[in-house]
């Protein structure tokens, strides 16, 4: 007779061998692809295993947990030539999706959408992925999320077509991980089966109601269910099996018993013979109940209980209860028998509710899993201010409510419109300006100060208010300089009165006027090396050092600093002493770095730099066929006007003159594009809510990591924010003592300038080139000493070419009459400087004088009015300049009162340039709340203009 084991173990064998192609399925091959060693052969490995012939299907499982809402590439396969995407699965958390995206045979990507899956939750989740038939015929992706089947997508284009048709090199990367994100496992599964490959996450997969059996070969979701009613049939096998044991010895000792009595016969039994009663009474010590089931022994033998919860039968024989067929699960929710009892799987999603487990008929009747509609509309599952649907199970998004503007990418906000006044936030003083991806700023406007939403008066224009506003703004704090400009705000001695109009701006007792620490507490007045400045705030205290230089900003200035620009080569040895160059590199050989080398190319080591372009002498050939103030030797674009000279792709041609800026293969306008992100490589030209703006690109366009509303130069990665902390100083008349040069202090983080002395013309410039530029500030004379010039500079391209915007305060004869007289008068100038000689006493004279004067300087236009400006009042200048067509239009506000407007003023003798300020024997001037951005779109008011011209010359 066979033991119970060894029955059970052959029904099972006999079952498992008679299924079809059971025995035959061959052990899966896994590839950890998280491991150092496959990431960096991936293009080795991965490629030979997927272009296998007599492969099919293959699996990607992964185990990882991403933050609430947020929104992940887990994997992706991409071309590292050019970042060309072969295959990537992405979790959009917010929208509840994840998108398998291709690359199919015609070079096209394919997109695959998991609707309604709730990946990103802050939970930890199992993912396995199942392609199939990759190889020929359309392919069907299947998606499991933790042991649960979540969608079957059949007939879709070649998986891996693109890839196989590929010879460049792979990578495989994985997304970037924020501080709550994790991804614990990501490997390549091949062969197998779909069962042996979810026993790798420790799964027992079943399906969803809705989702069809796979093809035939495999082992199908039916092959799955019979597999568990297989395991239930087994268990029950096996209670039959002890049971027909127990009954089997219970007939055993029944017949031994009778046999006790002997045969039918008239002979007596004799005492010897007479069973004794144990031998004829079966008792509980034989286990004759069924398990768990309390036995008892009788007078007459033994009695059995019931059976247990679960179970149906006599106590003896008991038989498992299929609760299911009492349908205690939600509708659409697999109940699965167990022995005993039942459980219900979670409820479907969209639903909430909990996993119900019990024993038996009455459990399961009194126990109805309830599964509750989520509405997923108050749980935030659309991006607010836009319509949701819920619905059974679901929900839908459309589109922004009334009122808000946007779609569930980037959000809805509440449309403001600067054309309709009901729409438009802005203060009544504010202006209101629509950006680049359709949102609105508010700025305040001249004298005014705040928010945008808010704005008060604004005295001074430095964009801090008289007093307090209600709001949050750093530009809603009341002015701690009233009449004085100072944009930084700086404190030092933290009093709330501002440095710029504190008499003891440190607090140490000593007016500003005799103190040699203005912003640094010292009482001593301790001076060792009799400088102008104080050991507590003096970087060389045994040193004299006036200017305070410290070009690495490490507190000791360069006077006593045995590495100026703390490159970690000593100045002795350092072929560029104030700008870092570890390499030392010098291709001419002069003794110069290349680094600050003026002709890097050219030995010229005494850096002579006679017209101060920053080109030097010896291979400065002054030949500039577009105007714009480079060379043609050195401009990437010699025929195009290009002064900010930029070239985003870095190829040596500037992008004036590229078609292709950022060398993505998509032209920038003609066909195959206009490229939708002009500046930064997409080769697939990504556009999610087809706005015309990439997805890579769409708030921060040049991807210089300030996005667009703030970037001063949206277009151009290397200039973002306005800064003239680095600036050329130019003397324009550098011969004789009559005066001394300019004191240049720069405030504000570059935002701020300040000149302090009575001095010769002189300019302080900055390095950045602009081509269209908007440039503003704040024009204040900070004493009732003296009348002289101040003003601003633009298209700086040499000491002899520029313009200049200056206003004299009273008419005024210069003092010395040689080469000739010239005389000033009041009110504000723009001049175009041309200058034959360069800086000397021809250029100092021609710039005093109201006029024109030959081979240096031609007067564009004049305030008709005549005013000089008036002592420590603040005034604001706007200039446009478009070098493009010449065009020039600058404006002169009071308060918020506009006191001069050039009007259009076409001139093209620059073609662009650099931007700066210009000082001429005036101390004390104040240059505050610096503002420059690029801007090449030609003003509304110069077609009228061109339109007005033409007709005057038609009549």
């Amino acid at each position: 007779m066979l033991t119970t084991r060894k029955a059970a173990f052959l029904f099972l064998h006999i079952f498992l061998q008679s299924w079809p192609g059971f025995g035959a399925q061959a052990a899966p091959q896994v590839f950890d692809l998280l491991s150092s060693t496959n990431q960096k052969l991936v293009t080795s490995f991965l490629k030979p295993i997927l272009m296998d012939p007599t492969l099919n299907e293959f699996y990607v499982i992964a185990t990882f947990k991403l933050q609430t809402k947020s929104s992940a590439t887990i994997f992706g396969l991409y071309s590292s030539s050019d970042n060309s995407k072969y295959f990537e699965f992405t979790v959009m958390g917010r929208l509840n999706k994840a998108i398998l995206r291709y690359l199919k045979a015609d070079g096209k990507i394919h997109l695959v959408v998991f609707n309604n899956i709730q990946l990103a939750d802050g939970k930890r989740h199992r993912m396995l992925l199942r392609l199939s038939k990759f190889q020929r015929g359309s392919s069907s992706v299947e998606l499991y999320l933790d042991c649960n089947q979540v969608d079957i997508i059949q007939d879709l284009p070649r998986v891996f077509s693109g890839l196989f048709h590929s010879s460049e090199p792979v990578e495989l990367r994985t997304f970037q991980r924020k501080a709550q994100d994790t991804l614990e496992e990501l490997k390549l599964v091949v062969r197998g089966s779909l069962f042996q490959v979810a026993s790798l996450q420790e799964c027992f997969l079943h399906q969803s109601d809705h989702v069809p059996s796979t093809s035939s070969g495999d082992i199908n979701w039916q092959v799955l269910g019979q597999m568990t009613q297989l395991n239930k049939i087994l268990g029950e096998v096996k209670d039959l099996l002890r049971q027909q044991v127990k009954e089997t010895s219970f007939l055993r000792n029944t017949i031994a018993e009778c046999q006790a009595c002997g045969p039918l016969s008239a002979q007596a039994p004799t005492p010897n013979t007479l069973p004794t009663p144990a031998a004829l009474v079966r008792r509980c010590d034989s286990n004759p109940c069924f398990r768990g089931v309390r036995c008892t022994n009788t007078r007459d033998g033994f009695q059995c209980g019931p059976c247990p919860e679960g179970y149906t039968g006599n106590g003896i024989t008991c038989s498992d209860i299929d609760e299911c067929t009492f349908h205690p699960c939600f509708r659409g929710v697999r109940c699965v028998n167990l022995t005993p009892g039942f459980r219900c799987d979670s409820c479907p999603v969209g639903f909430t509710g909990p996993v119900v487990q019990g024993v038996g008929v009455t459990f399961a009747k009194t126990h109805k899993q309830i599964c509750s509609d989520i509405d997923e509309c108050r749980n935030g599952a659309c991006v607010p201010n836009s319509i949701c649907i819920n619905t059974v199970g679901s929900y839908q998004c459309g589109p922004c409510k009334s009122g808000f503007t946007g779609d569930q990418i980037r959000g809805c906000k509440t449309e403001r419109n600067c054309r309709n006044p009901e729409r438009n936030p802005c203060s009544v003083n504010a202006q209101c300006i629509e950006e680049r991806q359709g949102g609105v700023t508010c700025v305040c406007g001249v004298g005014w100060a705040g928010d945008g939403f808010i704005c008060g008066k604004d005295v001074d224009i430095d964009s801090y208010p008289d007093e307090e506003l209600p709001c949050s703004g750093r530009n809603c704090k009341k002015d701690n300089c009233k009449y004085v400009p100072n944009s930084g705000q700086e404190d030092a001695d933290g009093d709330g009165i501002g440095d710029a109009c504190d008499e003891d701006a440190d607090g140490d007792g000593i007016n500003n006027e005799q103190d040699n620490c203005v912003l640094t507490y010292n009482v001593d007045q301790r001076n060792i090396d009799q400088d102008i400045f104080g050991d507590a705030c003096d970087n060389c205290r045994n040193i004299i050092n006036n200017d305070q230089k410290d070009t690495d900003g490490d507190g000791k200035g360069d006077a006593c600093d045995d590495d100026m620009d703390g490159d970690g080569i000593k100045n002795i040895l350092d072929n560029c002493q104030k700008i870092p160059n570890r390499d030392q590199s010098d291709k001419d050989n002069d003794g110069v770095g290349d680094a600050c080398d003026s002709c890097p190319d050219v030995s010229n080591p005494n850096q002579s730099d006679v017209d101060n372009d920053l080109v030097g002498d010896s291979c400065d050939t002054n030949q500039d066929s577009d105007g714009d103030g480079h060379q043609d030797s050195t401009d990437n674009c010699p025929t195009v006007i290009n002064s900010s000279q930029l070239d985003t792709d870095k190829d040596g041609l500037g992008d004036e003159c590229d078609d292709d800026d950022d060398n993505d293969g998509i032209p920038d306008l003609i066909p195959p594009g206009p490229d939708n992100c002009r500046l930064v490589p997409n080769p697939t030209q990504e556009d999610v809510n087809r706005d015309g703006v990439g997805d890579i690109c769409e708030t921060d366009f040049d991807q210089d990591q300030v996005i667009d509303r703030i970037d001063v130069c949206p277009e151009n990665a290397e200039v973002t924010l306005t800064d003239f902390r680095a600036y050329q100083t130019v003397v324009l008349d550098p011969e004789g003592d009559a005066q001394i040069d300019p004191n240049w202090v720069v405030l504000n983080q570059g935002m701020e300038i300040v000149q302090t002395m009575n001095s010769d013309p002189g300019l302080a410039v900055g390095y950045t080139a602009f081509n269209g530029v908007d440039f503003e500030g704040t024009f204040h004379v900070n004493t009732q000493t003296d009348d002289d010039y101040a003003g601003f500079i633009f298209g700086y391209q040499d000491s002899s070419s520029f313009y200049v915007v200056m206003w004299k305060q009273t008419e005024q004869t210069y003092w010395q009459a040689t080469p000739f007289r010239a005389v000033a008068e009041p009110g504000i100038q723009l001049k175009a400087v041309k200058s034959k000689t360069g800086p000397g006493e021809h250029l100092r004279n021609s710039l005093w004088h109201t006029g024109d004067t030959s081979d240096q300087v031609r007067l564009l236009w004049k305030d008709s009015r005549n005013v000089g400006w008036k002592d420590k009042v603040s005034y604001r200048w706007f200039l446009q300049h478009r070098p493009q067509v010449g065009y020039i239009r600058v404006r002169f506000y009071e308060g918020s009162e506009l006191v001069a407007d050039s009007g259009v003023t076409i001139d093209t003798t620059m073609r662009g340039g650099r931007l700066g300020v210009f000082c001429f024997s005036q101390e004390n001037i104040i240059w505050s709340n610096l503002k420059y951005r690029c801007n090449d779109t030609i003003p509304e008011d110069f077609q009228e203009f061109q339109t007005q011209n033409f007709d005057r010359i038609d009549n």
